[in-house]
């Protein structure tokens, strides 16, 4: 006898000369099966296999089976007087043999093959074990689909397709629209287990208290399936606010505090409304004193009605009736007569008019620039690219206007005042002779100058002190609509998008020519230090911001603004402004050479706290401000004040210690001896704070400095 299992013979001397094959073939013709026996119904745990004679030397199917035995894992084949076959797995290794004696080489080739042997029985009750024999090693398997990235591994063609066929040589093809049907399926699974989760969910709560909703108001619910996560979430319920049809307006003012009362309460309540900036659009103002009689903010439009001011909105809100009164006023569209919104991305006419006006030297300054013969040239062994000389523009000059070569030199002067051109080397004014001479727009910085835009602002330069004032209101205004309460984070992306960043980015271009000398002091220490803060806001957005102080150093120095004539940087600002050209930290060489005509704007007495009223961006960095040049003393104190209140300074009592703000590490020249700091940091800080200080400055011992690490990320 012959019997084959998943495609393998194993001869056994059996009473007649017959082949049994256990390989999901069909019947031989002529057997009992193919005459249409039927095998027994299966019973649990057996699994059934076709069973068939075929005449010897007939060679095996090569179809590997439907059920592959398991490696490691006996099997029990059965026959019975039906001619079924029954397999029951086994979970254990079979036992010796029944006489107990020590298995020999045909033994272990049984163990060798799948479930260590296969137990048939005989005719006349006994049983003859068979070996069952895998398939050669070499022989290709079937592998299962590409549905993930998982590891390929083995899988069951006929448990993905249902069936198998037959192909010579032992191979077995899986039926493609078969395993289209699985994935279908497997789909189907998905989504039959998402669907009965949810209504398990609202079934369970219906349940608990009667209610159809499972879910709460302000909830998320997840569902997590094998390889497969699903997140639901509902819609919040409307609040009355915000079915509301009209439009809240109120005019205000940078730096007013009604004004931002008035603000605070709209955003906490969730209520949308237009606010109009007088300081920002000012050719609204006109229209505020039309409403209402007056210039005084904030003052509340309900659609076209006026509410009135911080008083009126007080008195509403403590008497309780805020919210009827707010549904009757919005309970329809806003009409035209409202106070409209701004109307973005158009400046004011006043301004184009006054953008208009060009100075009374740009038709001069015009013709120069076709005149003239602009070119490289070589001074002082360096070649000097875009200029022209002194005694070519006196001639230019002479011929166009008409007028003597004195005259002509005293135009000259007034141009270079102007900051229309400079010399090359900053060695004077104007002068006649070979002295070589540059356009503002072919100086080798403007590239790196990030309020020019191809060409020098020819209007005629206003004020500086009322150019600052201008920047100064816008930014306090981006500040007070992007910045969070505290001002300790920034939204540069609102900011980038707004209608002030886009007017503050044109005021920024009418500094080009301004005149800075004719700032006072107190002018000039306000002017810079809002110059720095917006630059940094304006650097933030367009560059980004580095992390760690070495990459630090070339964003303070690419980053700049032509303004007057020169460019500045952060850096020059921070180090050649405001610290009388003291050098930076890591830094061999001062800001300014030698000769600069930027140090006669430098102040003369070098103030730490102008360290507490920069800001850098970053969320270890003071806050940003801006400042007013009447108290701009008063506000660098608070300010100082301000950043150590909130974690500037830590004070360590048991080991007399005092942590700092590294800041005062990296500008230790500002702040004088180790020893001084201590005291001059008292007047600043806490009263916990500051007791704990004096005590350790009381009893004469030493204070030891320490150093509180610094957070580059940006503080948005």
């Amino acid at each position: 006898m012959e019997l084959t299992i998943n495609g393998h013979r194993h001869h056994h001397h059996h009473d007649g000369d017959a082949a049994v094959a256990i390989d999901g073939q069909s019947p031989v013709p002529g057997s009992d099966l193919a005459a249409g026996g039927e095998l027994p119904p299966q019973t649990d745990g057996l699994c059934e296999v076709d069973l068939s004679l075929r005449p010897d030397g007939e060679a095996p199917s090569g179809d590997p089976g439907d059920r592959p035995i398991p490696q490691g894992l006996a099997s029990e084949v059965d026959v019975d007087d039906a001619g079924a076959v029954r397999e029951a797995a086994l979970a254990s290794p079979p036992a010796p043999n029944e006489s107990g004696e020590d298995r020999g080489p045909e033994d272990e080739d049984r163990e060798r093959a799948v479930g260590n042997g296969a137990k048939v029985g005989g005719g006349g009750g006994g049983f003859d074990v068979i070996s069952v024999i895998q398939p050669h090693s070499q022989l290709p398997k079937p592998e299962a689909p590409p549905m993930s990235r998982s590891p390929p591994r083995e899988v069951d063609a006929a448990a993905l397709s249902g069936r198998s066929q037959s192909m010579p040589g032992g191979l077995a093809t899986v039926d493609v629209p078969a395993i289209g049907k699985f994935i279908r399926d497997r789909s189907n699974s998905f989504s039959a287990a998402i669907v009965k989760r949810l209504s398990s969910l609202k079934d369970k709560e219906r349940d608990d208290d009667g209610e159809g909703d499972y879910f709460k108001p302000d909830g998320v619910t997840e569902i997590n399936l094998s390889g497969l996560k699903v997140v639901v979430r509902l819609k919040t319920e409307e609040r009355p606010e915000k079915e509301l049809r009209g439009r809240i307006s109120f005019f205000s003012r940078s730096n007013c505090r009604d004004c931002t009362a008035v603000r605070c309460f709209f955003r906490e309540r969730g209520l949308k409304f237009v606010e109009i900036n007088v300081d920002v659009y000012p050719q609204r103002e006109k229209e505020l004193i039309e409403r209402t009689g007056s210039s005084q903010v904030p003052q509340i439009f309900f659609n076209e009605k006026l509410f009135g001011g911080l008083v009126a909105l007080n008195s509403l809100r403590n008497s309780g009736g805020f919210d009827q009164r707010l549904k009757e006023m919005l309970a329809g569209k806003c009409s035209g007569e409202a106070p409209a919104p701004p109307v973005y991305g158009f400046d004011d006419p006043e301004e184009v008019e006054e953008e208009g006006r060009a100075d009374e030297a740009v038709g001069i300054v015009r013709v120069l620039r076709q005149r003239l013969p602009i070119q490289d040239r070589l001074m002082k062994m360096k070649i000097v690219k875009n200029c022209f000389a002194g005694a070519e523009m006196v001639e230019v000059l002479i011929h166009q206007l008409d007028c003597g070569r004195k005259k002509a030199v005293e135009i000259g002067k007034q141009l270079a005042k102007k900051h229309f051109f400079h010399h090359v080397f900053g060695g004077n004014d104007f002068e006649d002779g070979n002295h070589f001479y540059r356009f503002i727009e072919h100086e080798p910085f403007i590239p790196r100058c990030f309020n020019f835009r191809g060409s020098t602002n020819d209007s005629e330069p206003k004020r500086a002190a009322e150019v600052g004032l201008r920047m100064t209101k816008i930014m306090s205004a981006i500040l007070e609509s992007y910045a969070s309460e505290d001002r300790r984070h920034l939204d540069y992306g609102a900011i980038s998008k707004s209608e002030e960043f886009r007017r503050y980015v044109n005021l920024s271009q009418k500094l080009h020519r301004v005149d800075l000398l004719e700032l006072s002091p107190d002018e000039r220490l306000a002017f810079f230090l809002n110059l720095h803060n917006a630059m940094v806001i304006h650097a933030v957005i367009r560059v980004g911001l580095p992390e760690g102080i070495m990459d630090r150093r070339s964003f303070d120095s690419d980053f700049q603004y032509v303004v007057g004539g020169y460019p500045f940087s952060l850096s020059t600002i921070r180090n050649g402004i405001l610290r009388n050209n003291r050098r930076p930290p890591y830094s061999f060489a001062k800001p300014f050479s030698t000769g600069d005509r930027r140090l006669e704007l430098a102040v003369l007495k070098v103030n730490p706290l102008v360290h507490f009223g920069l800001c850098d961006g970053t969320r270890s960095s003071p806050t940003v401000r801006f400042f007013s040049p009447q108290v701009v003393e008063s506000e660098l104190r608070s300010a100082a004040r301000e950043f150590f209140h909130n974690g500037g300074v830590d004070v360590d009592l048991d080991k007399r210690t005092l942590k700092l703000t590294r800041i005062m590490k990296w500008f230790s020249a500002d702040f004088g001896q180790d020893r001084e700091i201590p005291r001059w940091i008292l007047s600043y800080v806490d009263a916990t704070k500051a007791g704990l200080l004096t005590h350790l400055l009381s009893d004469g011992g030493p204070i030891h400095l320490a150093y509180q690490n610094y957070d580059w990320s940006v503080n948005s």
